[in-house]
């Protein structure tokens, strides 16, 4: 093994030290928040900036979740990250994987048609009167539905299946396997990197679903996750409707502090057990247009 030069070593070093900075910058915000979620009313105004709590409390998380509308906010966003994402995957499977074959018919104008809608939109408004004319106005499905399919998405994705060695299509079909069989035991086995990266994207954009959920959504019993978080933050949200008594000990901060862990934490969760695959799957996928 080739020993590093002093210039190397000197040169390795800034490089960790610019990015463990980035990384404390990047770290920092959510510890303040979640140190403050743990703060008394009290040790917030005395010491104003809180790294760690002198006595933690979880009075909070207490009153975040007394009621039924940070529940029912998770019951809601949950449904649609976990079914949203689960269509999401079948449909960009099923639209990427024949546009991956150059034998089929058509195939470029297909292609080119995905294409216009990455470039060109009808907006808002039409996509409003459009959501409305489906009949999906006030329904978790118009959070998922009008965007069953990425076209970007799609095109990594295709991009993956042009790089599957042919030799093995060829050979299940001589031992007589069918499209469906080789899809599913070939191919997406063999995509896993690709359809864990692709799932992340779908999950987290489904897990922060905020804006259509204000388009579309009137019923506060429908809100997902992120638009309670908003109402919070903005002091919209009534926490105290199931338990008035006790909202006057808690501090306000400190709730919405709390509803921002609340909200943060679980897709945090789920990234170190894909990570393993989202770097593969994106540059794979990317080789090929």
């Amino acid at each position: 093994m080739k020993r590093m030069t002093a210039k190397e070593k000197g040169t390795q070093a800034v490089i960790m030290l610019l990015l463990a900075l980035l990384a404390a910058c990047c770290v920092f915000p959510f510890f303040y928040v979640a140190s403050l979620s743990f703060t008394t009313a009290g040790e917030a105004i005395r010491r104003g900036i809180v790294l760690i709590p002198e006595h933690p409390v979880l009075s909070a998380y207490e009153q975040i979740f007394s009621g039924t509308l940070i529940t029912r906010a998770y019951q809601v966003t949950l449904f649609v990250t976990v079914v949203g994402t689960v269509l999401n995957l079948l449909f960009t499977t099923a639209t990427a994987y024949p546009l991956a074959r150059k034998s089929l018919p058509g195939r470029n104008v297909f292609l080119l048609y995905i294409i216009f809608t990455m470039l060109f939109s009808g907006g808002m408004i039409p996509h409003f009167l459009l959501v409305k004319s489906l009949g999906l106005l006030n329904s978790v499905w118009a959070l998922i539905i009008p965007g069953l399919l990425s076209a970007y998405n799609m095109l990594i994705m295709k991009g993956f299946f042009e790089q599957l060695p042919e030799g093995i299509e060829e050979a299940a079909r001589i031992d007589g396997a069918g499209e469906l069989t080789m899809i599913g035991r070939i191919v997406l086995p063999l995509s896993a990197p690709i359809i864990a990266t692709l799932g992340l994207f779908y999950a987290v954009g489904h897990w922060n679903s905020f804006f259509d959920a204000i388009l579309y959504i009137n019923d506060p019993s429908k809100f997902p996750l992120q638009v309670v978080l908003r109402g919070i933050l903005l002091g919209a949200a009534n926490l105290s409707a199931d338990n008035p008594e006790s909202i006057d000990a808690v501090n306000p901060l400190s709730i919405q502090m709390a509803a921002v862990v609340v909200a943060t934490v679980p897709i945090l969760c789920v990234y170190p057990f894909l990570q393993k695959h989202f770097t593969k799957g994106v540059l794979l996928g990317s080789v090929k247009g």
